[in-house]
């Protein structure tokens, strides 16, 4: 079989930052065959070109360099030509120098890089720099096959692109506050949210108050004042659940809530239709007499399930909160990703060690905060006494040599 490795590394800034996506296998494989068309199927403005340390000087592995922004003008085609061509190469050939490709390789191995150089880019030295390293850096991570299965689940919610301004949030790392906005007042719920300080640990609801007086297009208003925040669509969906999430994924909300009374085909359908449109299906058990048993009886999975109090199951068996979420998670323990549980009902700071400890994943709190004359301090009262950092993760853009259990230099 075919070697096929595949790898990418971003480093530098300013114009002259350096984007590298790399192949690197067999001459016989498919990155061989690549490798060939390259050089003879040209094509305007992203001529392909062969790493040269220096004229008649190639490195071993051969490697091919495909510019990924088009050449415009001899300024461009210079530092293609120029730095980025003599770095790429270089690079490869310190690879071979310090064992990152094996010696035996060298003769049966070829390398595609694609190159991004900026139109701006002014300082050869650093086009030069930025791109050697992450030439380099995308080598290694080809051979060690990076990222890991454990690095990708622990960014993959928490990282931000540095050149997009949009995040997609997630429940990666409970517990989590979700804050009830019942109150039917746009601009009282705003207020609250303009108060609350900047923590990843908060969900902001649109309750099902404010959605019955304002559609759900409400979220889209509460976005404007925190558009990274998780945002849950409290629907208490009976019926038609298919057409009530489309509504809440053009509304821009990243949860739905399906009442736990609902026709278990009609919550099935929900859940699916969220999890096809990529948003958090989540099941509300308010008066629900047996949660457990309409969990059992879905054919699909809730991504959250919402248990209230005490429960009187079967009319004489009573069990607590904390029973019904073991029993949760019990049920879906091979799951992935997990399903979460939330607790309502009457939470004040002094019940989060308790709740926590017993498996909530989410805490929903709603007049404690939005009806206390100082919010932040309300909120605070929760959050900080939740295990793990209280506030935004400020790791979420971050160097590589930031990873953990990751040798990547």
């Amino acid at each position: 079989m075919s070697e096929f490795l595949i790898g990418e590394a971003m480093l530098g800034k300013d114009s002259e930052v350096a984007h590298i996506d790399l192949m690197m296998g067999d001459k016989t494989g498919p990155v061989g065959l690549a490798f060939s068309n390259a050089l003879v199927n040209l094509s305007k403005g992203h001529t392909p070109i062969l790493g040269l340390i220096r004229p008649n000087l190639m490195p071993k592995p051969a490697v091919v360099i495909v510019p990924k922004v088009t050449i415009q003008n001899l300024d461009d085609a210079n530092k293609i030509f120029g730095p980025a061509q003599s770095a790429v190469a270089k690079a490869v050939a310190d690879c071979v120098e310090d064992g990152t490709i094996p010696m035996d390789k060298l003769d049966d191995w070829v390398i595609i890089a694609g190159v991004f150089i900026h139109p701006d880019a002014k300082d050869e030295r650093r086009i030069y720099k930025f791109n050697y390293s992450a030439t380099r850096l995308a080598i290694k991570r080809a051979m060690q096959k990076y990222p890991s299965f454990n690095k990708l689940m622990e960014e993959k919610d928490r990282a931000k692109h540095p050149v997009s301004s949009v995040r997609m949030p997630r429940l990666w790392r409970p517990p989590y506050i979700q804050i009830a906005l019942d109150n039917p007042s746009v601009s009282g719920a705003i207020n609250i949210i303009k108060q609350a300080p900047h923590s990843d640990r908060i969900i902001w609801e649109a309750g099902t108050p404010l959605v019955k007086k304002y559609g759900v297009e409400v979220v889209k208003e509460l976005r404007k004042e925190a558009k990274d925040a998780f945002f849950v669509a409290d629907l208490k969906t009976l019926d038609v659940g298919k057409v009530e999430v489309d509504m809440a994924f053009e509304a821009d909300a990243d949860a739905a809530v399906c009442s736990g009374l609902a026709a278990v085909d009609s919550i099935d359908k929900f859940l699916l239709e969220a999890d096809r449109m990529g948003i958090y299906g989540v099941v509300d058990m308010m008066n629900v007499p047996d949660p457990l048993a309409v969990l059992q009886s879905l054919k699909q999975q809730p991504r959250v399930v919402i248990i209230h109090r005490g429960i009187d199951m079967e009319g004489s068996v009573v069990k607590t909160q904390w029973e019904v979420i073991a029993d949760i998670k019990e049920m879906y323990k091979d799951v992935r990703p997990k399903v979460l549980c939330a607790v309502a009902g009457g939470l004040v700071p002094e019940k989060v060690p308790d709740a926590v400890s017993n498996g909530a994943d989410i805490l929903i709190v709603g007049r404690y905060i939005t009806q206390s004359q100082d919010v932040e301090r309300s909120i605070r009262n929760f959050i900080n006494i939740m295990p793990g950092d209280s506030d935004a993760d400020l790791m979420r853009v971050h160097s590589d040599d930031d990873d953990k259990g990751e040798k990547l230099s």
